[in-house]
């Protein structure tokens, strides 16, 4: 099976090209909404209580549970790992989404203060 490098960067050509979440205008926003979701997300693949008390909550939930199912869809390969293995992996993606869409991005308007 792929190295954790591979599931990563599968995971995030998954994202990029398919989620709209990663687009905001502001890096506090791609901040929040990578952390949060992807958080969920971890939960809900490792079969983990995921707290849905406020409506940013459930927001994110609903994000992170479309997330999952067409993860789980498209990689057999999430069902045979550990929680361990899962929570590394997600991590690993949580690190490189925040990259791409926030510290390594190009875009001046994310970190404008006046937008």
């Amino acid at each position: 099976m792929e190295n954790l490098h591979e599931k990563i960067a599968l995971l995030e050509d998954y994202i990029m090209k398919k989620c709209l979440w990663q687009f905001h205008s502001r890096a506090w926003d791609r901040k929040d909404q990578n952390e949060n979701i992807l958080r969920k997300a971890t939960q809900i693949l490792c079969g983990d209580a995921v707290e849905l008390e406020t409506p940013a909550d459930r927001c994110y939930w609903v994000d992170a549970l479309s997330l999952t199912e067409a993860f789980q869809e498209r990689y057999e390969w999430l069902a045979a790992m550990s929680k361990e293995e899962i929570k590394q992996l997600m991590q690993g993606l949580k690190e490189r989404i925040d990259f791409v869409t926030i510290t390594g991005s190009l875009n001046a308007e994310l970190t404008d203060p006046r937008y």
